[in-house]
């Protein structure tokens, strides 16, 4: 597929202009058609943030049913389906997407391109998200939603177990498998490509390096659990018994695929909170990073290492003192590349001028909350332990701690730091700090007291109790605190509304911050740059500050926080050779062109969604009319498509 953007350089001042239509286009026309990476990365944490709320709504109604014994709040199916749909929402429709939306909108920035290497493939990613989601979410009111929970786990998954809400959970999912791909390829190729001139990768900045690593364990993760779906599809229509013991199939088949994508999943969810946190940690230490290179090279050990250590999810299904073993040794080596990340980040707030603004604060609360977490992780990691703990609430308490304590404080973080290069305005600081001790104090009310009942042996995924288990005083504990930590949420929400009806002020670098992004207007122009950055360090903007300060060949700043050196040298450049950028089809030359808007990713996500919805729900002699139905719409989307590419 070729690269759909411009290139990469103009000179000041140069004209932008895009294959747009003559006529203004209203706000929704130009929202559902944009290929621009910064309005997707936009839509990525609009929509995730409500699945966001969704998720935690789900998650409120399981606190309440736990929060007495013999409570009949829900009954057991009703139960079920909300832990089941609460994880789902949270890991595939909530963190996840997020965590695309901020790469969105900032990688592309940080790296110094125009856009993302494939702007209609970003933007149908974002369109299979969103109705994947939908799909998914459609199983309430169409027969039940899964109730399986968000491992589904073999054979509960075969017919004679589960309802519908299987098929919706199976099919959404693969659907969500194929954006998540979609967009990791995206990553890949733009941070591989299209960095700056200069850009090497010792000077890349560490949240490239996170997301790039998150990305590849996408591409290497995700097929895994896309054959195990298709096996189960298989077994619930077709017949098979791939799963089924009866039938000569084998359930822990299941795990074995489905874990091997579950791992590395953990840390696709909580790579790009480490990029984040040190990005966040040097601004406000106003210090370099402690040991960029271990930091880095750390990330891309973490990912290999996640695909070593699956089958430690599975200590208690009986592999053997060998298996078990060789686990066990994967999963305390990969506590040290992450252990160590925490001491070069209290390296980096060492000796710092600190600056303690609501990023700062999210950030080092990251700190603390994920170190519980990881402590946690490593007595789970032991065979011993995990035969007593592993079916108990003292492993949620470890996967809340990693994955909220952890990837959602890291995402807080990075939208207090990002917000006002997002939307030209910083929320309220005071507001954000009353979210974040909020926040911090209803966090550890909720899940500490998880420990606790995990080691009095209380057992996960049970709807209901019996009194006087020793189970009756921390859960109604965790119950309030998660309404309080429902309450902190809101709180943010409230902060982004105020926000929104405030004026736009955020001046290009409020935060002094030294990467590519500050060095263009807040927010940024649809082209980003009007011209190419060249990067000379790992901190550019702290150095152009530097040699201003006392003088060099590089002391003059331009508005867009660009050495006006750098700005002459490449105009010279493109002037030079500005037939080598009209060779590209995208008219180099003196202007910088941009992909055109078009409907078709929407179009054909929709579609995809429509054509699952028809099979499952029609009557078997119409399943074939549907079906060729949609072969001769995705042929025809596709040729619009393609017929939009090439013009």
């Amino acid at each position: 597929m070729a690269v759909e953007i411009a290139p990469q350089v103009a000179p000041v001042g140069a004209q932008v202009s895009n294959e747009t239509a003559p006529y203004k286009e209203s706000f929704l026309w130009e929202w559902a058609t944009t290929v621009d990476h910064k309005k997707i990365g936009i839509l990525y944490l609009l929509t995730g943030g409500l699945f966001f709320l969704i998720g935690g709504l789900e998650a409120l109604l399981v606190r309440t049913q736990l929060m007495v014994p013999r409570s009949d709040f829900m009954n057991p199916d009703l139960y079920n389906q909300m832990f089941t749909m609460h994880a789902t929402t949270m890991i595939f429709l909530a963190v996840m997407p997020i965590n695309v939306g901020l790469g969105n909108y900032i990688v592309p920035l940080m790296v110094g391109a125009l856009d993302m290497a494939y702007p209609r493939l970003n933007a149908f990613s974002y369109w299979l998200y969103l109705f994947g989601g939908i799909f998914l979410n459609l199983s309430f009111v169409m027969g039940g939603a899964p109730n399986v929970g968000w491992f589904g786990y073999a054979p509960l998954t075969e017919n004679q177990y589960s309802g519908s809400g299987t098929d919706f959970w199976v099919i959404g999912l693969q659907i969500l498998g194929v954006a998540s791909i979609a967009g990791a390829l995206n990553f890949v190729v733009t941070i591989l490509k299209m960095r700056a001139p200069g850009m090497t990768f010792n000077r890349m900045p560490l949240f490239c390096w996170a997301t790039l690593v998150t990305a590849i364990l996408v591409l290497f993760a995700f097929p895994a659990i896309t054959i195990a779906l298709f096996l189960v599809m298989f077994d619930r229509h077709f017949g098979t018994s791939f799963y089924n013991a009866a039938g000569g199939g084998d359930p822990l088949l299941w795990q074995h695929l489905f874990w091997f994508f579950g791992h590395p999943e953990v840390y696709i969810l909580i790579l790009p909170a480490f990029g984040i946190i040190s990005e966040v940690l040097p601004v406000f230490s106003r210090k370099p990073i402690f040991g960029y290179s271990f930091i880095a090279y750390s990330s891309v050990a973490i990912g290999f290492l996640g695909f070593t250590v699956w089958a430690h999810h599975m200590f208690a299904t009986g592999m053997g003192d060998i298996a078990n073993t060789a686990f066990a040794t994967g999963s305390f080596l990969i506590g040290v590349p992450t252990g160590v990340k925490i001491f070069n980040w209290i390296g980096t707030m060492w000796g710092g001028s600190i600056r303690f603004t609501t990023a700062m604060k999210f950030a080092a609360g990251f700190i603390g909350t994920f170190t519980v977490g990881g402590l946690s992780g490593i007595m789970l990691a032991s065979p011993p332990v995990d035969f007593q703990m592993t079916a108990t609430y003292f492993v949620v308490a470890h996967l809340h701690y990693v994955l909220f304590g952890g990837a959602i404080m890291g995402l807080f973080a990075g939208l207090y730091y990002w917000w006002p290069k997002m939307f030209g305005r910083a929320l309220d600081e005071r507001i954000g700090n009353w979210h974040f001790w909020a926040q911090l104090l209803a966090f550890n009310i909720t899940f500490f007291p998880m420990h606790w009942l995990g080691m009095e042996g209380m057992p996960r995924r049970i709807y209901t109790y019996f009194p006087n288990e020793g189970f009756d005083f921390w859960n109604p504990v965790a119950t309030i605190g998660s309404y309080l930590l429902g309450g902190a949420v809101l709180i943010f929400v409230a902060n982004a509304v105020i926000t929104a009806f405030r004026p736009a002020d955020a001046t290009d670098n409020p935060w002094e911050a030294s990467s590519l992004e500050w060095a263009t207007t807040s927010p940024p122009p649809a082209h980003n740059f009007d011209v190419e950055p060249v990067v000379y360090s790992r901190y550019p903007l702290w150095d152009i500050s530097e040699e201003d300060e006392h003088g060099g060949s590089h002391s003059s700043v331009s508005s867009h926080g660009v050495s006006a050196t750098a700005i002459a040298t490449v105009a010279k450049a493109h002037d030079e050779h500005g037939d080598a950028h009209e060779s590209g089809g995208h008219g180099g030359g003196h202007g910088i062109h941009l992909p055109a808007p078009t409907i078709y990713p929407m179009i054909l996500a929709l579609g995809l969604m429509i054509l699952f919805l028809a099979v499952l729900f029609t009557p078997p002699t119409l399943k074939i009319v549907f079906v060729v139905t949609a072969v001769i719409y995705f042929v025809v989307a596709i040729t619009g498509w393609v017929k939009e590419v090439t013009d």
